[in-house]
């Protein structure tokens, strides 16, 4: 299941990334640094009282400006607004209520979202009465705070998880699972032609719902075979020349992650004449870190010019760029003319099922005796890592609980050689593999 998002959104300087940084640098957030992804400037995973989040910050929106850049500001904001599942409109104590305040909270009106109304910089006594003039807005009781003295915040992030919505955990499938499925990019790799062309060739019922962004769309159809999907198709922004700026990253990297954290597999498209690009691999590392099953299309392979051994250099040296989601499966083919298109969905329905599947306790336990057998686990101070036993405690993606004597003996190295010793046993071909270390007395596991 994928984790609630909440967007802060304000105007400039009212204070949204001092909070961000305070909620995320002082590890009431769980932040997950990934190489090759810029994560810590756009979103922290946050877990509260139980429930876990994605807590997302946006840059100031200036209704009034017709500056470049400000405009970019406020498109990523309305961009994170779409996405969000409760937004947090911030506002300044010392300025009091501003006519920019009022036409952003008409703004927020108008997305039907749960709003929360956030009175920042309420840093003494004297600011309390402040309060009142921001009832005018109709968005609720205030919550009043500072996060530069760090007055407030928990009680702010007790309403967040009041608003989130429900667990659904148990939701599922009487109807059958709808496969949602990711097209993910840089802009103009052929998401949307790629998307275009299954339609167009695998297409048996076809419905077209409103995406979560202005530029997105979902597409429900049903294939040939009776496998029901769900198309997540994001638009590329097209990078104007005179804006270097990271907002448009920003939003860019935004765009992604609300595709990827609704998807149960996700496309990576590459574009076969500029091949692996630093962007790319920072949407794949948000796709394995999210734990999704994937799969490396490359695009626009009729385009090169090709000579014998060509495709399979061009995979290896895929395949290194992404050295750390090496097991997805890579495909090439041309969305213009249709080659090789028809391998796209065998090869999603071919990873889903990898990442739901389960393996039994007991096959399992054989491959890590096999592995220890074959190759001893580390020593550190005298100490030898034991692994008592193993099971798979999740799918999507498969995690295996592991329980042993000492977590600081579980070197990563070893946990790797483990992930290849089950992935040649049972495959999980396109899908990450998770662990989950356990301590536990020996005493205990003979009980």
């Amino acid at each position: 299941m994928s984790k609630p998002l909440v967007a802060i959104v304000g105007r400039p300087n009212v204070g949204k990334s001092t909070f961000f940084n305070k909620i995320s640098g002082r590890r009431i957030a769980i932040v997950e640094d990934v190489p090759g992804v810029t994560r810590d400037r756009i979103y922290a995973d946050v877990e509260w009282t139980g429930r876990k989040f994605t807590l997302i910050d946006t840059g100031g929106i200036d209704p009034r400006s017709e500056d470049v850049l400000l405009s970019q500001m406020r498109r990523q904001a309305e961009i994170a607004m779409d996405l969000a599942d409760v937004i947090c409109f911030f506002t300044d104590a010392r300025d009091g209520l501003t006519p920019d305040d009022e036409e952003v909270a008409a703004l927020l009106r108008r997305t039907h979202k749960p709003v929360i109304l956030v009175i920042n910089k309420m840093d003494h006594s004297g600011l309390t009465d402040v309060q009142y003039e921001f009832y005018a807005l109709g968005l609720g009781d205030p919550v009043g705070i500072s996060s530069t003295n760090m007055l407030g915040l928990g009680d702010l992030m007790d309403e967040i998880v009041k608003h989130l919505p429900p667990r659904d955990d148990e939701e599922e499938e009487e109807e059958g699972h709808v496969i949602q499925l990711a097209l993910v990019g840089r802009p103009n790799v052929g998401k949307s032609s790629l998307t275009n062309r299954l339609l167009g060739e695998e297409r048996t019922m076809v419905s077209d719902i409103p995406g979560t962004t202005r530029d997105a769309i979902d597409t429900q159809f049903t294939a040939a075979d009776g496998t029901a999907y769900n198309i997540i198709d994001t638009a590329g922004i097209r990078r104007k020349r005179a804006i270097e700026d990271e907002s448009l990253e920003r939003y860019s990297v935004l765009r992604s992650i609300g595709a990827i954290r609704r998807c149960d597999v996700a496309l990576l498209l590459i574009d076969a004449q500029e091949g692996v690009t630093e962007q790319d691999a920072r949407i794949a590392g948000m796709i394995h870190e999210e734990g999704k099953a994937a799969v490396v299309v490359v695009n626009k392979w009729d385009a090169l010019s090709k000579e014998t051994g060509t495709l399979e250099k061009f995979k290896k040296q895929v395949i290194e760029d992404l050295k750390f989601m090496d097991y997805a499966p890579v495909l090439f083919i041309s969305a213009l003319s249709g080659q090789r298109v028809q391998n796209v969905l065998p090869e999603v329905n071919k990873v889903w099922a990898q990442a739901s599947r389960r393996v039994g306790t007991g096959a399992l336990n054989d491959v890590l005796g096999d592995a220890q057998m074959a190759l001893q686990p580390p020593m550190m101070g005298g100490r030898k890592l034991k692994i008592y036993y193993g099971t798979q405690a999740a799918v999507c993606p498969p995690t295996f609980a592991l329980f042993i004597n000492a977590e600081e003996l579980m070197h990563f190295s070893y946990q790797r050689y483990l992930e290849n010793c089950i992935r040649k046993a049972f495959g999980f071909e396109g899908t990450p593999i998770r662990f989950s270390l356990r301590e536990k007395k020996k005493e205990e596991v003979n009980k």
